[in-house]
């Protein structure tokens, strides 16, 4: 039987990242959204708490936490500002975790005591302009050359990547042939600044604009052939465990961040008269905010439930699927009930709600779109 209560111990972290987020996160989050910059005196704060260090072992400089330890925190922090959410999501379980699940000693001696530290972030440099959820699609090359990795190509959309505190970009990249005739796709990492390595211009995007996104550009890049991450050829496959476990993460976001639609809509539902009373004693107010908090809390249900599977050694593909699916869904669905709870404010971009209206859509595209995990569902049900 699933038990969402939380421990004495995850119930201490879920509160003290929630008043992290109302106190620190909440008074800025309208400056940088507004301005699209990136909000490094919070990034350095939640470094200096621990958080990009939560589900790594104390040995790396980590907290000695796990998974849920880290999307408790994402959820809280999403509850105020996605894209401060999105830092630390793509942080741990995109820019540190194939280091840690597949890196040598020495690899994960260089990198984790930094990128948990916060003072450096990593990014996952897969995807491409022709290769989003067709990942298999990679045109970026790397070919080996008297010791070293000589990487040439492109990558679109890469979170974190672009940064003054960015220092490592693990790349996909086609490395040979494999026995089947396809591509060998390998994980190189990547230390950031290396020549031949750009950051191109960030996106103009519909939301997340205090997060960092860029395309990036690899001419003639050289690393040390000690820098394949993995076995070569597994990069691929590893890429892929990676998006499953970052689904719950993703999940847990987008569960932070329906809470915080009802959030608003109660405070604003509680406080906005209209006819004489407040407009929250109206069936079409209170309705509508009752099914918002249900979208939350079946949300929440399934990204626990998925992260108890993937943390107890279970099967969690389907679950983690499922969990990304409905959360995104709900995201979307709250967004735009508390925009329209909110009238004509909700459509005024000082408004959180509105800001949670433009940050969730991408919650349905990024880290597999919503198709991409019906996809999944149906092939794991054997359709």
């Amino acid at each position: 039987m699933l038990d969402t209560r939380l421990s004495e111990e995850q119930e201490h972290l879920r509160k003290t990242v929630e008043d992290f987020a109302r106190k620190v996160a909440a008074p800025v989050a309208a400056h940088h959204d507004s301005t699209a910059t990136f909000p490094y005196d919070v990034v350095r704060q939640m470094g200096e708490m621990g958080l990009f260090g939560l589900p790594f072992p104390e040995e790396y400089g980590g907290m000695g936490g796990d998974y849920f330890a880290l999307c408790l925190a994402i959820e809280e922090l999403a509850r105020i500002d996605q894209s401060v959410a999105i830092t630390l999501e793509a942080g741990c379980s995109l820019g540190a975790m194939p280091v840690y699940r597949f890196g040598t000693e020495a690899q994960k001696q260089h990198w984790l005591p930094l990128l948990c530290s916060g003072q450096a972030l990593g990014a996952f440099g897969l995807t491409e302009a022709g290769a989003g959820s067709d990942a298999g699609g990679t045109r970026t090359t790397a070919r080996l050359e008297d010791g070293q990795w000589i990487i040439n190509g492109s990558k679109a959309f890469i979170t974190n990547s672009g940064t003054d505190i960015t220092k490592l970009v693990t790349v996909a990249a086609v490395t040979g042939e494999g026995p089947d005739g396809k591509p060998e796709i390998s994980s190189i990492l990547v230390e950031v600044p290396t020549p031949g390595f750009t950051a191109d211009p960030s996106y103009d995007k519909v939301g997340w604009h205090a997060s960092d996104t860029h395309p990036l550009s690899f001419n003639d890049l050289r690393v040390p052939e000690e820098n394949l991450l993995g076995e070569r050829g597994r990069g691929y496959a590893n890429f892929l465990r990676i998006l499953d476990e970052g689904r719950i993460a993703i999940s847990a976001l987008a569960v932070g961040a329906a809470q915080g639609c009802v959030d608003e809509s109660l405070k604003y539902a509680k406080e906005r008269e209209a006819f004489g009373r407040p407009i929250g004693r109206n069936q079409a107010i209170s309705f509508k905010i009752a099914e918002m908090e249900a979208r939350t809390y079946v949300a929440r249900c399934a990204y626990y439930d998925a992260a108890a599977r993937m943390l107890t050694g279970r099967p969690f593909k389907k679950e983690a699927a499922i969990a990304k699916l409905v959360s995104s869904n709900a995201a979307m669905d709250n967004a735009r009930d508390a925009t329209q709870i909110h009238g004509g404010y909700g459509f005024m971009n000082e408004c959180p709600a509105a800001r949670h209206y433009r940050d969730s859509k991408v919650l349905e595209i990024g880290e597999g779109t919503s198709e991409v995990q019906k996809m999944l569902i149906a092939r794991l049900l054997g359709l």
